[in-house]
């Protein structure tokens, strides 16, 4: 199994029992990843470009791989992806839609604008436990993912 304990993941998340649920899953899988929570697409991009509050790319350095909502306030996922896409330094960047939508439409706009994968958050902590294990079991196993 390959290493990827050091690559850092943006979560893009405005559901505060969403994030912590995340954060008691990777403490649960032992998920070691630096995980940085963002709360909005505005607060994303700024995360992403190095700007406002997040200017010191100490705080806020180039995640590996976006954990990205769809539904959310400023900036909805779909503008996050469209915007990251059209960057020249973000658009090797592998970004997972995670969201409730079960939408055929939603689907097919995120792969259209370069989402590398979609999952449907489950409702309760135990499905999420194994959705999260299979998707680390995916990316260390399978996936190859662009050096940032």
């Amino acid at each position: 199994m390959k290493d990827i304990s050091n690559i850092n993941i943006l979560l893009v998340e405005d559901n505060e029992d969403d994030i912590v649920i995340i954060q008691r899953v990777f403490k649960r899988l032992k998920l070691t990843n630096p995980l940085f929570i963002v709360r909005d697409g505005k607060e994303a991009m700024d995360f992403l470009l190095n700007k406002g509050a997040y200017s010191n790319i100490n705080d806020a350095p180039k995640p590996g791989l976006i954990l990205l909502d769809i539904n959310m306030p400023r900036m909805n996922g779909f503008e996050v992806l469209e915007n990251m896409k059209k960057q020249e330094a973000l658009k090797a960047i592998p970004v997972i839609m995670l969201t409730v939508s079960e939408r055929e439409e939603d689907i097919v706009e995120s792969f259209k604008n370069g989402a590398v994968s979609y999952i449907t958050k489950p409702m309760n902590f135990e499905q999420f436990v194994k959705v999260i294990e299979q998707f680390d079991i995916y990316w260390s196993l399978v996936s190859k993912i662009p050096k940032t």
